[in-house]
């Protein structure tokens, strides 16, 4: 990869870890696309689930392993649903949450193709840098808006113990969904 690109990534993963959305407890990141010369298309393609739990999993796990809470294990069934949600976003071309409960929601979307899964979930990971330890949701962030570190805090949540995750592509994006149980970010609680 040249140079150009990689500064281009590393700006808009900065960008899309603070356009953070106020709509849900866990927050949403966007990350500003890239010029494209091909045809938005309008019907997703998603890879099977398998293919994408491990690096997902991984990265997950990495941001939990620094803070000695236990691992996630990944939820076949929060995949599935996962996978429809991503599916639907990305084909409606819109980016929300969904309103169900019972699980933590945390989504990205960026130029197709031009993202990792890793640093899909990086550019949550990286709100860390805004977080305040030992204080409890939502008084945690050093920007003073919790939204800031959402989706960190739901990563790293000490009582979720599960996550599962679902990516489509339409419209020259790719959409991740992931969600996770028990949820986390309650008022009054700290992460871990």
């Amino acid at each position: 990869m040249d140079i150009a690109k990689a500064k281009m990534k590393q700006q808009n993963l900065a960008l899309g870890a603070v356009a953070v959305s106020l709509s849900a407890l866990t927050g949403c990141v966007t990350v500003p696309q890239e010029t494209s010369t091909s045809q938005p298309s309008d019907s997703p393609t998603s890879p099977v689930n398998g293919a994408i739990a491990a690096p997902l999993l991984e990265t997950h796990n990495r941001y939990r392993l620094e803070v000695g809470v236990p691992q996630l294990s990944w939820s076949e069934s929060l995949a599935t649903a996962s996978q429809t949600w991503a599916d639907r976003l990305a084909t409606s071309n819109t980016f929300e949450h969904s309103q169900s409960s019972g699980y933590g929601e945390n989504l990205w979307r960026g130029t197709a193709g031009a993202f990792s899964l890793t640093e899909m979930v990086e550019a949550w990971g990286d709100e860390q840098a805004y977080f305040i330890p030992n204080r409890p949701f939502p008084d945690l962030s050093t920007t003073g808006n919790w939204a800031d570190v959402g989706h960190y805090t739901q990563i790293v949540w000490r009582d979720t113990t599960e996550v599962g995750c679902g990516l489509a592509t339409a419209n020259g994006q790719d959409v991740l969904v992931c969600r996770y149980a028990p949820p986390g970010n309650y008022q009054g609680q700290q992460p871990f």
